[in-house]
Parts: C-alpha cells; structure tokens; sequence
C-alpha cells in the first residue's frame, strides 16, 4: 500500500457520458485524460457499461475490451492508474442490466448459476485483459450493486445475507484469477452500513477484498437533517471511513473513500468548494485511508435527459473540460497530501452493535450516529469498535484505543443540534 494517500476521481466522459462505448472516440478519451491529469490527481475509476460489454451471457465483445485497454494505455501515458468497476450496473439513477437478466429472462443475479457463471466469466476476462499494464490497480466488482438486492429499488433480486457471501468470493475469486496480486473489491452505497435488511453487510463490505470501500452521499438524511455546514455534513465522509474499521479484522485494514460528491441544492454550487475542502479535510484525518476519488470528472452535457438534476453538475471539470473551484480545492489537497504525515490514531472508540438487524442505530438520526458527530464536535476524534470487542483488549491495543464510550455515555448536544 503506499505511505502518501491517493487522490483521484471517478471518470465520466465528458462526450456522450458512459454511453461513450458505444462511439468510442480514443481523441475525446485523451482530451479528458488531459484535463484530469492537470489536475495533479494519481488515478482514475472507469465504467465499462456491462450490457454494452456483454450483451449475450456467452458473448463478451472483443472490441469493448479492447477499448478499455486503449483507455488504460492512455491513462498510463499521463501517469494516471486506473480502477475498473466491472458490473455496470447502477450508475446516476439508471440501471444497466443486460436482456439476458431481465424480463422474459428474468434471473436472480446473485443466486442463479447461469448468471453467476457469466458474471465471473465478464470479471475475469476484464481483469486478465488488463493484468500486465502497471497502472491497472485492479477490479471493483460493480458500482453500489446492493441496490438491486433489497428496497427501495422497485424490483430487487432478493438473496439472503449468506448467498451474497458467497457470491461476493465467486466474484473477487474470477478478478484475481484474471490479474491475480491485483487490489480486487467490492463497493456498495451507504444501506450496506444503515439498512437493517440489507443482505450486503457491513462485515462482508470490512472483510471481503483487498480493502474496504465506501460511498459518502450526504443527501442520504444528514444535510436535509444538519444542513449544509455542520459538524455531520462536513465529516459525514469521515464517519463512513471510521464506522468501516470497526468489522474489520485487521487492525489496519485500509479503507477508500472511492465516492464522495457534492450534490445540488443541498451543497449549493456556490458552497461546493467549502464542502469539498472540508470534507477532505476531515476524511485526511482518518488513519489508514487508502485514497479519496471524488465523483466526478466531468459534468453530464445537458444535452443529454432524464439525468436528476444535480447530476449535471457533479463534475470537477465542466462539459467543455475548464476546471471549477471544486478542482482546485482537491488538486491543492493532493498536492499537500504528498508531504503530509500520517494522522494519529484515533484513542476512542464508539461502540456500535454487530448484528446488521441494528444497524439503523448507525444511520442518520441513529443514537450512534449522532453520538460519534457529538465527540467530533468536542474535538475527540472517534473511531468505532464492535460490541462484542469492547472489551477485547488485544483488539483495542492493535488499534491504538485506549477509551470505549457506548452511544448514551456521550453528553447530550446543546439546543440547536450537533454542530448546527
């Protein structure tokens, strides 16, 4: 792992958006290249769309793969790496599904065989195409695909908590097959930690993998509850990387902010760069973080419709590539963070419940969620520890705790609210 955190963004092509693939157009690919690299930033998280690439579950298109490699190689000539999300998937509210999991073949796609099987095949072609370019970090299984697993999606592929184990080891057992000793992960949106039936668990997301991933949105409740300034918003981000460490069972397992966004109105665009910097600020304060990869490059062309609103404008770089003060923000941030020591541990640790059915007491509005803004408020610094190793004194020491605090132990916020 390297000593210095990584700063990246999630790429978006600034023409034609994902649907790039299918007029792909290596020039425009190397103009956006450009204006991310500009920008000081060490790597990239790219979106093969997964029916583009597989359109038949025995048909994988030579051509699509070969593309990706180009933009890999393109990447590699402005000193950028690149991760690659393989089941595309869930991306800006649109679904990706291919027909041969849909409708009149409608199959699970975490339970059924056939499914499975080409999944794997798809991830493990990816990866092998990819496995002898030195900037090829490795493969994320998809982007947030818990959200067909459980609501509030409207049509969901139900699998219990002990089928998506077992399809998160087919999945990372195919990359590593493809590009073994590669970082291979899964990532998934914010339920993972918050919705008690999600049967992707915070365990399987802190457990399964080369490192654990997480997805900071702050519209999920928290600026709608604190507003755009407060103490949970600017360190909502921060949260998610210090909640992640308490299921893992390695002391120091990293962890990658790999999306973190600014979404409109709630972070209005004359705000942006203030929330920007201070969540960045917040997230550099977390020991064993692997890297930020800010969502997104580029803005959505508002040529293009359906798009929620505050998806056009989420880019660090606008439609026609002029970077905003979003961008500057995070390349100054980069550019500190390459000379900056690592933080110090953090000494308490909030305890928070290991059964997944409790894990709502995490989630915005939770007694553990607005005790741990609380003590970030008073300056303490909090990490989180399970239950059931609160009182594991090996495992606190491993990790430099020497203070527990159960969520009611935490004083009260005065009127007004945390932070507010």
């Amino acid at each position: 792992m390297p000593s210095a955190v990584r700063f990246g963004v999630n790429y978006t092509p600034s023409e034609g958006w994902f649907h790039h693939w299918l007029d792909f157009d290596p020039d425009s690919v190397r103009a956006d290249l450009d204006s991310i690299a500009a920008l000081g930033l060490n790597h990239i998280r790219v979106f093969p769309l997964w029916p583009y690439f597989q359109p038949n579950r025995t048909l994988i298109r030579p051509r699509a793969v070969e593309q990706l490699v180009a933009l890999v190689d393109a990447a590699a000539e402005r000193g950028l790496d690149v991760n690659v999300d393989g089941l595309q998937g869930h991306l800006s509210s649109f679904d990706f599904l291919p027909a041969w999991t849909r409708t009149w073949h409608r199959r699970n796609l975490f339970t059924d065989p056939d499914v499975i099987d080409g999944q794997a095949t798809y991830l493990r072609t990816l990866a092998a195409a990819l496995a002898d370019r030195p900037n090829f970090l490795g493969m994320t299984l998809g982007n947030e695909v818990n959200q067909f697993s459980a609501g509030p999606h409207p049509d969901p592929d139900r699998a219990t908590d002990e089928q998506i184990d077992a399809w998160l080891q087919r999945m990372l057992a195919a990359c590593e097959k493809g590009a073994p000793g590669k970082l291979h992960l899964h990532a998934e949106y914010d339920a993972t930690w918050y919705q008690d039936d999600q049967p992707f668990t915070p365990a399987q997301a802190a457990r399964h993998g080369s490192v654990t991933a997480v997805h900071s949105w702050v519209f999920n409740g928290t600026a709608q509850r604190h507003g755009r300034t407060s103490v949970p918003t600017e360190h909502h981000a921060a949260y998610l990387v210090e909640l992640a460490k308490a299921w893992a069972e390695e002391p120091h397992r990293p962890v990658w902010l790999q999306e973190v966004g600014a979404p409109a109105p709630l972070i209005p665009p004359e705000h942006a760069a203030a929330f920007t910097e201070a969540t960045v600020e917040s997230a550099l304060d977390c020991p064993d973080l692997w890297g930020i990869t800010w969502w997104c490059s580029h803005d959505v062309s508002r040529d293009l419709a359906d798009f929620p609103e505050l998806e056009y404008g989420l880019g660090l770089l606008t439609n026609d590539r002029r970077p905003k003060d979003t961008a500057r923000v995070l390349a100054d941030a980069a550019a500190r963070a390459r000379d900056s020591t690592p933080p110090a541990p953090r000494t308490t640790a909030l305890v928070v419940p290991a059964d997944p059915a409790r894990r709502s007491l995490c989630a915005p509005g939770g007694p553990v969620f607005d005790a741990f803004f609380r003590l970030t408020a008073d300056g303490a610094r909090p990490t989180t520890v399970l239950d059931t190793r609160a009182d594991d004194q090996d495992h606190l020491a491993a990790r430099g705790i020497t203070e527990t605090v159960t969520a009611v132990q935490v004083p009260a916020a005065p009127p007004g609210g945390t932070g507010s």
